[in-house]
């Protein structure tokens, strides 16, 4: 007999594996890849040098808000291969949904900021904050207030 606990004890929502945990992670890993990739091959272009000191800081917020998000959203996947045999698979998941929670507050963050820098650059800066703005109270209404408000209604 194994002394080990079983790896495969249900969580709290009774689906003990992290199938759900890996499909939102494909979801979210590619929109802060492609959003670091474009932060990080911005300042090579040779306008970079030309925005204004106020831009190259939104800039610096923007690209560390993105790589943190891809440290935060990475991290589960790398602890349990670390971790393996997980002990405590339902304290793994907790752990980790709230990893994946602050890596999407922070792409989310980056996403607003992001806004804010190229449209600033192409339209102003008037235009750039108020499209940040609405940027801003997307992600709220769909990332935050919608599923607060389905799980509060929630009847099933």
């Amino acid at each position: 007999m194994n002394d080990l606990p079983d790896d495969r004890d249900d969580d709290k929502d009774g689906d003990g594996d992290f199938s759900d945990m890996l499909s939102e992670m494909r979801i979210l890993l590619p929109g802060a890849q492609m959003l670091s990739a474009f932060l990080i091959i911005l300042p090579f272009n040779e306008g970079f040098a030309k925005i204004v000191h106020m831009e190259k800081l939104l800039f610096l917020a923007t690209f560390f808000l993105s790589l943190t998000s891809l440290v935060l959203l990475s991290a589960p996947a790398i602890q349990h291969r670390l971790m393996r045999p997980l002990r405590d698979r339902a304290r793994f998941k907790r752990i980790a949904t709230r990893q994946i929670v602050a890596g999407a507050f922070s792409l989310a963050v980056a996403l607003v900021l992001g806004t804010d820098l190229v449209i600033s650059e192409v339209f102003g800066p008037v235009v750039g904050i108020a499209m940040a703005l609405i940027m801003a109270a997307l992600v709220l209404c769909f990332w935050w207030l919608l599923p607060a408000w389905l799980k509060r209604h929630d009847r099933v």
